[in-house]
């Protein structure tokens, strides 16, 4: 079995797995797509780091997540959530090299921000429940 380990933060849930960094990508991509979430973008944070900085970095990429029905739903109760959107989930190659860890973020963290607005509330219960079987799936 690829798993190792779930850590929470203040602010996202992670997994180790035992799989090489482009397996995890792949089941990452994978899994949000079983889940109902796109992929909007993808930011190389490796190939940014060295292009900018002349600097070397681990392999770690971040996928803008988006479930367009319950991003639909929270746009239709706070215009200016799209600042929190979309929802990111990152994959980095572990210390060693010889695994992965993937990442999702915390939506009720997240909305924490906005305040009490009560269909905001559900909707991120949405979202957390949908990215914790996202990291399920892996």
């Amino acid at each position: 079995m690829s798993l190792e380990q779930v850590r929470r933060s203040g602010y996202g849930v992670s997994r180790s797995l035992t799989v090489p960094y482009e397996e995890a990508v792949e089941r990452a991509r994978a899994a949000l797509a079983n889940e109902g979430f796109g992929v909007l973008c993808e930011i190389d944070v490796r190939e940014k780091l060295q292009e900018k900085l002349g600097v070397d970095f681990r392999r770690y990429v971040i996928l803008g997540a988006c479930n367009p029905a319950l991003a639909h739903r929270a746009l239709e109760n706070e215009l200016e959530l799209g600042l929190l959107l979309p929802c990111n989930v990152i994959v980095y190659e572990s210390e060693d090299g010889k695994g992965s860890v993937v990442a999702a973020v915390d939506a009720n963290a997240m909305l924490g921000a906005v305040g009490g607005n009560p269909a905001l509330v559900e909707v991120a219960a949405e979202v957390s429940r949908l990215l914790g079987r996202v990291l399920d799936r892996l």
